[in-house]
This record gives structure tokens, sequence and C-alpha cells, in this order.
């Protein structure tokens, strides 16, 4: 079986019940958490829709990814075979989870799985990317966009051929397919990030024990509003963020990075 997390923040109740109409669909679901942040327990309504949604009112607010490490522990310990991560702005068709889990159970090296992420308007998100390094974060806010460019097609991977199915170094937690097992084993998402890079964290240490793939005849839609580049707040989280990844991981001294981004463009010109 599967569970569901999704944290909330006083977002629109429209974008959030189409999400779980999408999900009420679908008999693989054991449990829909739903933990909301907001200060008030408003969205509680929602549960109306399906029995199977849990919903956690969290008002302090612990940040996003350990928002959803209190449904991830719960599905750890009931045992349940996959997780998915997943944003209150994804919309998915009946067959993705169903699609996504029989990949799974033929891939047992395979610790998170990503489908094809869509805009509304049917056009691609690039979400595949190497490890980042301070420069590829960095420049795309503090230089100007002729030379920002450069490093974004490299750290973007923009030129790579999306069609193939890859062992990405980076997937976005904007839809995350994770194995449980494999979030026993490598832990959680890290406390320390608030808001931006929890995810690039914890897709790091999966990638580094198990394979995280990119699935491209599977599609989900993602509003994707990039809140970051558009709210002062969201961009110091951001760049926050930025700070304690490097610092954990290092800034211009780490091997794993180099090798493994060396590695992948090495192998992504057979794809």
């Amino acid at each position: 079986m599967i569970n569901i997390s999704v944290v909330l923040f006083c977002n629109p109740v429209q974008q959030i019940k189409n999400l779980l109409l999408d999900l009420s669909l679908n008999e693989h679901i054991q449990h829909i958490y739903l933990v909301d942040n907001s200060p008030n327990d408003d969205l509680h309504k929602l549960t109306s829709i399906d029995s199977r949604i849990i919903y956690i009112h969290n008002p302090s607010n612990l940040g996003y990814g350990s928002s959803h490490n209190i449904a991830i522990k719960k599905s750890i310990a009931e045992r349940v075979a996959y997780h998915v991560v997943a944003n209150p702005d994804i919309r998915m068709g009946n067959n993705v989870l169903a699609s996504l889990k029989a990949y799974m159970e033929v891939n047992s090296d395979v610790g998170l799985v990503m489908p094809d992420i869509r805009y509304p308007n049917g056009s691609r998100q690039h979400l595949c990317k190497l490890l980042p390094t301070p420069l590829s974060l960095f420049s795309r806010r503090f230089l100007p966009k002729a030379i920002s460019r450069k490093f974004d097609k490299k750290y973007n991977l923009l030129a790579l051929n999306y069609d193939k199915e890859m062992n990405v170094p980076i997937l976005s937690g904007c839809f995350m397919f994770l194995r449980t097992s494999a979030l026993a084993d490598v832990g959680l998402f890290d406390s320390r990030f608030f808001m931006y890079l929890e995810d690039f964290d914890l897709v790091r240490r999966i990638h580094a024990n198990h394979r995280t793939i990119f699935l491209p005849n599977v599609q989900v839609t993602h509003e994707y509003a990039k809140g970051s580049y558009q709210n002062k707040k969201l961009m110091i989280y951001h760049i926050t963020s930025a700070v304690k990844y490097f610092n954990k991981w290092g800034w211009l001294s780490d091997s794993f990075r180099r090798k493994t981004n060396k590695k992948f463009i090495r192998q992504s010109k057979h794809y």
C-alpha cells in the first residue's frame, strides 16, 4: 500500500480539494496525511472528501521537511511499502500511483522515483538536476542572466533527453514516490532545513545508497509558482537553506558531488 503526505499552509481550498479528489479515486492508498501548518484548522473540513484522510494540525510550523517527517514516521511504523511526498498544487490521473508502484515492485534497488512533471499548459518542467555547487545556486540570483544561463544550462540539465529513464543525482521534492525502507535506511528530511533544499539533501542521501529515477512515461501536473523568486521572505529562507546545505556537504571541497556529477554527465551521453 501507499501513504501520502501533503504539507499545507493557508493554501486555497479548491487547490487542495482538486488533489484530494484525484487521490480519492485511487485504491492503492492507505492513508492521506494532511499536515497543516496554518494558524487555524479551517482546512480540517477537507477530511470529508475521503475517509482515508488524516488531518494533523501543526500551527507551530516545524517547516516543510519536518512536517512531512511526521507522516513518514507513521508510514515506517505502519510498515507501509511506499510513501509519497506531494505538493498541494499537484494534479494526477488515476493510473499514476499504480504505474509508479508497479515500477518499484520490479526495481528493488530504486529508492525514489519521480515522474515527468508538467506545467498546466502541458510544457515540461526541467526538474532533473546535478548536485548543486555554490556557483550554480547563487549565480541565478546575483549574476547577470547572460552569465548565469551558462551555469543554469549545465546544472539544470537543460540539454538532457527527457524521453529516457535516468538515474539522476537530484530530483524535485514537489512529487517524490519513495520506498519507505530506503527512508528508514538513509534517514528522513533534515530538520535543520526549514524550507528549500531539504529535498536536495534527502535525494542526495538516497542517491548515495539507491537509484533515484526519473520515469518519463508517467506524468503529473504541477503549478510551480517559484515563490522564492517573488517573495523576499521566501528568498531569505532559500538563501539560508543554501548556506546550511553547503555547510553540511562542503562549499568548494565535495568529492561525492564531483564524482557523482561527473559520472552522470558521462553516462547521460548514452541516453
